[in-house]
């Protein structure tokens, strides 16, 4: 029977911190073998599948609540995304075309928006309006009030955008969004057809609506976040799925003027020794300023989520059975972190809250 993690950490206080990890990630446990996600089985607690690397990870898991599965029946969960008003978190299948909402109030989960324009990353701007990123359109949208549609991006330099991945908003209202474009590669997230334009981060000026390209250095830009004072943007890359020479990190850029970035470098592998090297996909960041990443491709004791600290030391796991596709910080106080996972939806109570409003 394989070690704990917690006594793999307690035997190995004196070892150098790259021994320390490979003995971590060595006995990290093979999560879903034994655990019953309907929850007639209760887990026993402290949950085995959320993991401390690191002391440092210690002081965010609470000892006395567990991961859930909220949802299952997905064909490619994503783009988690919470209303603090409404009280419901809101997310994209975007295989089958619609977006799925769960309620707070009663756990009840209804579709949401069919059809969907098989939208991916979503989130709410800082007047409660949802923003998506529709695969099939080839577009960033804004669902208003009213309910119309109001089309934010569509086109670049007179050449139609890729497939908008991910999507984030500044205090300036400014709309930020990735196109990597892996919802035209195939038709099964969305329309089949070639891409034109060169993968690439963009900005969406609040005031003029104005389109600026803030970066194109990165394969295949997904997931992005920034951190709590906005100072900084992080990108996760996903290009090692379609070209060869590109690295399995997160890299980070420093926002200028709110405008701008500059000083692009890599803030993290997602190599974890003994285990092997996946993607990471979407990215949030905490009220501290750590990175919590979903990740996967690997398999079971990787996939899930990774926690790093502002520096990039990975500090902490959360594991689940399915690859973990994206993440977002949400619930009342927003200690809970909604993690959308291939086929299914999960959450977990954390001792820390998002540092953004979704």
């Amino acid at each position: 029977m394989p070690c704990s993690p917690y006594a793999i950490l307690a035997s190995t206080m004196r070892l150098d911190r790259r021994s320390f990890l490979y003995s971590i990630a060595a006995a990290l446990p093979l999560e879903g073998a034994q655990r019953d996600w309907t929850g007639r089985e209760p887990v026993r607690y402290p949950d085995p599948d959320v993991v401390v690397l690191d002391k440092r990870f210690a002081r965010y898991k609470i000892g006395n609540t567990p991961i859930q599965r909220l949802y299952t029946g997905t064909l490619w969960a994503e783009g988690p995304a919470w209303n603090g008003v409404g009280r419901y978190l809101v997310w994209s299948d975007i295989p089958n075309n619609v977006q799925m909402r769960w309620l707070e109030e009663d756990g009840h989960v209804t579709v949401f928006r069919n059809p969907a324009g098989n939208s991916n990353g979503n989130t709410f701007d800082w007047k409660g309006r949802q923003i998506s990123c529709e695969h099939g359109n080839r577009r960033v949208v804004r669902y208003e009030p009213n309910g119309a549609v109001t089309v934010l991006a569509r086109e670049w330099q007179g050449k139609p955008l890729n497939a908008p991945n991910d999507v984030v908003v500044h205090p300036d209202d400014a709309v930020w969004f990735t196109d990597p474009g892996y919802g035209s590669l195939a038709n099964y997230e969305g329309n089949k057809g070639p891409l034109e334009l060169k993968e690439a981060v963009y900005r969406i000026d609040s005031q003029s609506g104005k389109m600026d390209m803030v970066t194109d250095e990165i394969y295949k830009p997904n997931g992005l976040c920034f951190s709590p004072d906005y100072k900084k943007l992080y990108i996760a890359e996903t290009g090692s799925t379609h070209y060869p020479d590109a690295p399995r990190n997160i890299k980070v850029w420093d926002v200028v003027d709110g405008r701008k970035l500059a000083n692009g470098r890599v803030f993290t592998s997602m190599e974890l020794p003994g285990k092997g090297s996946g993607i990471a996909d979407g990215i949030r960041a905490d009220t501290d300023g750590n990175i919590w990443a979903a990740a996967g491709w690997v398999g079971a004791g990787y996939d899930g989520v990774h926690i790093f600290t502002p520096q990039g030391e990975r500090i902490g796991m959360i594991l689940l059975p399915e690859i973990c596709s994206n993440l977002c910080f949400g619930g009342t106080r927003r200690n809970r972190l909604f993690m959308t996972g291939s086929q299914s939806l999960y959450a977990v109570y954390v001792e820390t809250q998002g540092a953004h409003i979704t």
